[in-house]
């Protein structure tokens, strides 16, 4: 997989953003979205590697070539995401229609003061589930992040809810295991995304969508020096204002030594991968890595 998302030049106007936003918060959520067609056309037309990519994982997923009306639908989706997040991350979550698949294999680790590692993607929505089914369990979370990509969009969602960004820990620093470790021993949950492979990070091949890509091994490491409970979480948007939110427990991968570490890790991540393609084929215009995915 390439490492081109890191290196990825923030596309829009800041100013655009903030427009949307403004009219999200004062005149309502019906009212942003009809700007979000302008948006879809305005990347449709200028973003040409994030058009290409969309159109090579909708090949990939519908097994015929992708159509422009598709790529368009593709964006589109994603814009309306980001457009919901605003919403969730400031409380208001009467505007929208959630659907539970699998709560209790997250409800069951909290009733038992557990910590859990929730591993999502980049497929569908990550926040609603920070912000509604964690709250209906009761359950802190704490955000394994990389805040470098997308910085200037990362820092306007920080302000609309500066409590959600003090549970942030960042990717890359030295003190990030520790931290995770002790949120994870005071019964909180760790949450993660597992579908990119970042500058330095370790990587392992696996299949996904009929070709190889790269998968970062962090996940399963980290589940295994901690040992600790794993539950897969996807929030795929449906459309209108429908989230569907489905959690399912994965194996903890054994504690492993180093000659026998490799083998566990890949079967673990393929595994991972697996339930990825799974969910992906049930909202395939969810899939938000517009880049070069398969890219060696």
């Amino acid at each position: 997989m390439s490492k081109a998302w890191t290196r990825q030049r923030e596309r829009g106007s800041p100013r655009m953003i903030a427009i949307i936003l403004w009219v999200a918060q004062h005149i309502g959520r019906g009212a942003a979205r009809l700007l979000l067609w302008p948006i879809t056309l305005y990347f449709l037309l200028t973003a040409g590697n994030a058009r290409r990519a969309s159109r090579d994982y909708l090949t990939r997923i519908h097994d015929h070539p992708a159509s422009l009306s598709q790529v368009a639908q593709h964006i589109h989706t994603f814009a309306s995401t980001i457009l919901d997040r605003v919403f969730f991350l400031t409380g208001q979550l009467d505007h929208f229609e959630f659907h539970f698949h699998g709560f209790e294999s997250l409800s069951n680790h909290q009733q038992q003061g557990r910590g859990a590692l929730l591993l999502g993607s980049h497929l569908g929505s990550f926040e609603v589930l920070r912000v509604s089914a964690v709250q209906q369990a009761k359950m802190q979370i704490k955000i394994l992040m990389y805040q470098q990509h997308n910085g200037y969009l990362t820092g306007l969602f920080s302000r609309l809810n500066p409590h959600a960004a003090q549970h942030i820990i960042p990717l890359g620093s030295p003190h990030a295991l520790l931290a995770a470790q002790e949120a994870l021993q005071q019964g909180m949950a760790i949450g993660m995304l597992g579908d990119r492979v970042a500058d330095g990070d370790k990587r392992i091949r696996c299949l996904f969508l009929g070709a190889e890509a790269d998968f970062p091994t962090g996940p399963a490491l980290l589940a295994s020096v901690l040992q600790v409970p794993v539950v897969l979480v996807f929030g795929l948007y449906r459309g209108g204002n429908r989230y569907d939110i489905y959690l399912e427990d994965m194996p903890t991968p054994a504690a492993a030594q180093r000659g026998e570490r490799e083998q566990i890790v890949q079967q673990w991540t393929q595994h991972y991968a697996e339930r990825l393609e799974h969910y992906a084929r049930m909202a395939p215009y969810n899939w938000f890595n517009f880049y070069d995915y398969w890219q060696a």
